[in-house]
Parts: structure tokens; sequence; C-alpha cells
């Protein structure tokens, strides 16, 4: 019978590295935006192909990816957890008081 002094032993657990998941320069939300962008570019290159031609299809294809990858640059640089600024100033005219 085992002892209560006895111990099990200890393994190493992976916790992480506590930073955003990042793929190809493109950090965490963001992946899903160029998922998104990559899709909607080859989903309308395929419907201007079917509809107008090949040269249109292209043309819309690179379009899409260019607008996604400037949005997503413009997005990035501002950071992961960008929230609105307002900007100016406010007052308030009158405020709760109890």
């Amino acid at each position: 019978m085992k002892g209560k002094d006895e111990r099990y032993q200890d393994y190493p657990v992976f916790k992480g590295l506590q930073r955003p998941l990042e793929f190809m320069g493109i950090q965490g939300r963001y992946i899903y935006w160029a998922a998104g962008t990559a899709g909607g570019a080859v989903a309308g290159f395929i419907i201007a192909y079917c509809l107008l031609g090949f040269v249109a299809g292209l043309i819309v294809l690179v379009s899409a990816i260019s607008t996604g990858a400037v949005l997503i640059v413009l997005k990035q640089r501002k950071g992961l957890h960008t929230k609105k600024c307002e900007r100016g100033v406010f007052v308030y005219a009158c405020s709760k008081s109890v």
C-alpha cells in the first residue's frame, strides 16, 4: 500500500506562449479576416468568370485580395484589441446624483 508521503511523478505541462496566434505575419482575429478575404475572392472570381469571362473574373479576384490585404494591414497596425476612439470634446449637460 502506498504511503501518504509518496508523490506522483511530475510532468511538464505546455501552457502556451501567452502570445497571439500568428500566421504569415497576420495575427489573431485577422487570420479569420484573411480567410474570409481569400474565400470571398475565390467565390467572386468563380461568379464573374461564369457571368462575364476570365478577364473579369481575374479583375475581381485581384481587386478583392488587394482590398482585403490593405484593410487587414491597416487594421492590424492599430492593434489586435482596437476599440473605437471617439475624437472631440464631450460636454455632459447633467449628471445623475443620488
